[in-house]
Order: C-alpha cells, then structure tokens, then sequence
C-alpha cells in the first residue's frame, strides 16, 4: 500500500509504554462524577454496569488489534483509505478528525468547570482555556515520544491518588450493595451505555500502532491498560454506592470530588483542592493525544505543519470555550459526544473488523 507510514527507530517506543498510554487516556474528567449518571440506570448494581462497559472495551480492543495487525504499519487513517478509496476514506478520516476536536474540547471545558466550581469561581474562562492551551501545544510540539512520556508520568505520579478512596470507607455501608442483580437486563446495559463519555479514549490504540516496535506485545500491555481502568472505575463506584445515599448520589454532580472533600490532614484541611489541581498532570495526556490523533488524520488529507495545525486546532477550541459557558449547554455538548463516541469507539471498529476480514479473505482467494 503506498499509504503505509514509514518510520525511523527514534519515532518508535516499547510496548509497555501502551499500558500508560491507554490507561492516561481513559483516566480523565469522567471519573470525577459518572457515578450519577450510571447509577440513574442501574441503581446498586451500577457498579455491574461498569463491569459491562469494562468487557465490552476489551472486545472492542480486541477487534481493534486484529484489524491492526493485517495492516501492520498503517494506522486508522491509512486503513480506512485502503479499504474505502480516497474520497470515502478521506470523508471517514474527517469525521474522526472532528471526533478528535469534540472529545479535546470536551475535556478541557468540563476541567475548566470543575477548577472555576472548586477552587477559582472568579476565574476567567478564557484565561485557563489560555494558560492549558499553552500547555498542551509546548508538549505537542515535542512529538509522540514526548507525549507517552506525559502518560508514563502521568498513571505514576497519580498512582498515590487510589488509597484516597479508603478514607471514606470508614462510613460506607456494605448493605447497600444489596440485593445483588435487583436491576434487570435493560437497566444493566443503559448504565454501561453511561459510561461511554468516562471510559473512552482507547481507541488512540488505532494510531499509535504503527510507533510501537515490539508489535507482538500490544495485545497484552492493551489489555493490563483496560483491565486497570476498569478496576479503578469499579473501586470509585462501589465506594461511591455504600457512602452515598441513593438521593445523595443522585444529586451529586462530582461524587468523586466530594469523596475527596471528606478526606483532612493535620497539615491540610481541603485535599479536594490538591486533587483537582493535580488532576491537570492526569487529563494533560487525554489533551495531548487527541490533539495528536487530528493531525495525524489531518496530514493524511492536507499537507500541514504541525505548529500550523496546532495553533488553528487551538483557536478554534479558544473559541468554542466562550461560546459553552453554562452548565446546561456543558452537559448537552457530553450527551453527543457521549452518543457519538458510543457509534466510533465501540461500534464502528467492530464493523471495520468485518470488512478488514472479508477484504483479507477476498485478496487471498484471488490470488491464488
């Protein structure tokens, strides 16, 4: 295929780095309060729905992976181009492209939210969309390598944030985990479907596929990645159920926030200030790979420079952040993306799985 990327050594990193990488990706600003939202649908068995959208990533990550491995050195973009033609191909990447620019501009708003909520209320939104903007163009600029540095950084230092979660369960009720399964098969699978906003970001595995050296190994470090978020997603909620009421947790917008609001030292008395600040370092790789998934969509149709990409691509999200400034239009801009990632992330990649196998199946016969 004349679409297959060529790279140098230098460009490439092991394949354990993926398991920060993945792990940085799915880690974000979902977690601070997806408990309402699942809990809405399934009730005391939300923390099952979590389990569910956890096998499903796997499942998809596993479509994902196969359908990788027939190309080899091509990513999402590339393959889509192959498989479709140029036209369709390069409309696809669009799509994705716009995916990318939606989720980014997501992250960003919903933190910019949570630090004005929590910390700053006085704060001007254009002055952090700004300041975290710089940020993200000073580490996008030092390239890929640079990036899954942030994402190994990022899952370490974080590493210390986990235990938090034991404070709160001096006043958590195991009883409310109780009756097991009360909730049917419908309400378990719409509380899964609400995890779609929290737990995306994997499908940065379609592009950095072909940087990675060892390629043999991706499937297992892929896999470690996914069952860790599933596992911290599932300790969150199931402290969240038994120190919450059911009508406390329904009404409480950032439940993992307020977990940490519970939590005081002798040397600090709001280590919910502390968390939200350094959720910064945790959402950064979020930031940094989908700014770094549009561009590599993006050359694929135009040639450009990533410095000029960078500076429009963040234009545009200056823009938008003074445009979504209430709580209401935050929350609709999260239901369609929310609603969309649920077709691109798990849907779609199962398709192109399909066609990838049938294409392969078809090419083999004809040449023999």
């Amino acid at each position: 295929m004349d679409n297959t990327i060529q790279l140098s050594p230098k460009d490439m990193f092991n394949a354990y780095l993926l398991f920060f990488v993945i792990h940085s990706a799915q880690i974000g600003v979902g977690i601070h309060g997806f408990q309402r939202i699942v809990y809405y649908d399934a009730k005391h068995d939300a923390w099952i729905s979590v389990l569910i959208a956890g096998l499903a990533t796997h499942i998809v990550a596993f479509c994902m992976i196969k359908t990788l491995e027939v190309y080899s050195s091509n990513d999402l973009f590339g393959i889509q181009q192959d498989i479709y033609g140029k036209w369709i191909g390069n409309f696809l990447n669009s799509i994705y492209i716009l995916y990318c620019f939606v989720a980014f501009f997501s992250v960003l708003r919903n933190y910019i939210e949570v630090i004005q909520a929590w910390i700053f209320p006085g704060i001007s939104t254009w002055f952090l969309s700004i300041t975290l903007l710089l940020i993200i163009i000073y580490a996008f600029t030092g390239g890929l390598r640079v990036i899954v540095g942030i994402s190994f950084f990022s899952v370490v230092l974080a590493v210390w944030i986990i235990p938090m979660l034991v404070f709160p369960l001096k006043f958590s009720t195991v009883e409310s985990l109780f009756p097991i399964l009360e909730a049917n098969i419908s309400s378990l699978l719409k509380g899964a479907y609400s995890m779609t906003f929290t737990i995306i970001g994997f499908e940065i595995l379609n592009v950095v596929y072909p940087f990675i050296k060892d390629k043999e190994k991706t499937s297992k470090y892929a896999h470690l990645a996914l069952l860790s978020t599933t596992f911290i997603y599932l300790s969150v909620m199931l402290v969240s159920i038994t120190y919450y009421t059911e009508a406390k947790l329904l009404k409480t917008v950032w439940a993992t926030l307020t977990l940490f609001s519970f939590i005081s030292f002798p040397f600090m008395e709001r280590f919910e200030f502390v968390a939200v600040c350094f959720w910064m370092l945790i959402i950064l790789p979020n930031l940094c790979l989908y700014l770094w998934t549009a561009y590599r969509g993006m050359i694929r149709i135009v040639k450009v420079s990533h410095t000029k990409f960078a500076f429009i691509f963040s234009m545009l999200v200056f823009l938008g952040t003074l445009i979504v400034q209430t709580r209401p239009q935050i929350n609709m801009m999260n239901n369609y993306l929310s609603k969309a990632a649920f077709y691109i992330t798990f849907v779609y990649p199962i398709v192109l799985y399909l066609i990838t196998m049938l294409k392969k199946k078809f090419t083999s016969q004809k040449e023999e």
